[in-house]
């Protein structure tokens, strides 16, 4: 869940520009996204103006500050055995999905993650911890929270290892040798439901990593459910570009049974916490602000109609 900081830019270029990106089809570089999923373009996250913008603010504020109102839902709607969950950082999937991880892996479904980033951004100043021993401590931190939540075999876990700041979007040169990566990890794990960080998501990690999973899914013609999750938009002042909110639905995961077991997934992430660097006055941690948006009796998720 590093925290977005202004180094962090979009790449993307004006509405209408196409992209090639595996050389057969092509993909709108700013506002839109091909899914063979659904047969239509898929609206990439875009500030645009006027009142179809307004609108979709409005709904997108009622989605998240009064998520409360959401319809909830159980386990029976993910009626597909084989889940993945994909995270832009270590910690996204304990945060966002730690409950439905715990629920469904009480109920025996086969349950793998994909962390897609290094995390090495969290504490960039540190000396204590450089890069690569940062990189093996959010790895244990890892592996140690989704433990916690169910997931004991390591080989269930997989770091994908881009890099933290700079997870490529589909105008970024290195963006099809990403999407080779995430097309073979879903060759190998063959999801019938896939967990991603929102598409509007304000971190451009975050959408970069809805990117790439949206384009390895398209190139190998499979049709999983999708199911988003928010992490950083709970602030909304924050929310900068927004989709076409007129098609997705949001709902809740009722957790109350494995809030505890959540809780404690969360709090395996000590370097998050600020309890494991102390040598990066500039370094990431969640504030306990930021935590009762992860720690409620209930997650939020978002699916398009």
């Amino acid at each position: 869940m590093n925290q977005p900081t202004p180094e962090f830019k979009d790449n993307a270029t004006e509405e209408g520009d196409i992209e090639p990106v595996d050389g057969s089809y092509p993909i709108a570089r700013a506002r839109k996204f091909e899914s063979r999923r659904i047969g239509r373009l898929l609206p990439l996250p875009h500030s645009g103006a006027g009142k179809d913008n307004d609108r979709s603010i409005d709904r997108h504020r009622v989605l998240l500050s009064s998520p409360e109102t959401l319809p909830l839902r159980d386990l029976t709607h993910i009626s597909r055995q084989r889940v993945v969950i994909v995270a832009p950082h270590p910690d996204d999937e304990t945060l966002g999905c730690g409950g439905a991880i715990a629920l469904l892996c009480a109920k025996g479904y086969d349950v793998k993650v994909a962390i897609v980033s290094d995390g090495t951004m969290s504490h960039p100043n540190s000396r204590s911890y450089p890069a690569p021993a940062l990189r093996s401590l959010r790895e244990r931190e890892t592996l140690a929270a989704l433990a916690i939540l169910g997931i004991e075999d390591r080989s269930l876990v997989t770091f994908l290892g881009l890099k933290d700041g700079a997870v490529p979007t589909i105008t970024s040169p290195n963006f099809q040798a990403a999407k080779v990566l995430c097309q073979d990890y879903l060759k190998q794990t063959l999801p019938d439901t896939i967990f991603l960080p929102w598409r509007a998501d304000p971190h451009p990690d975050h959408r970069a990593t809805w990117q790439l999973i949206q384009a390895a899914i398209l190139s190998l013609g499979i049709s999983p459910q999708i199911i988003e999750y928010p992490i950083w938009d709970w602030d909304l002042q924050q929310q900068k570009k927004l989709p076409d909110l007129d098609r997705i639905s949001g709902w809740r995961l009722n957790i109350d049974k494995v809030l505890a077991q959540k809780r404690h997934a969360i709090a395996a992430y000590k370097s998050q916490l600020g309890l494991a660097i102390d040598d990066d006055p500039d370094g990431f941690y969640l504030t306990p602000e930021m935590l009762t948006n992860f720690t409620r009796s209930w997650e939020v998720y978002f699916e398009e109609i």
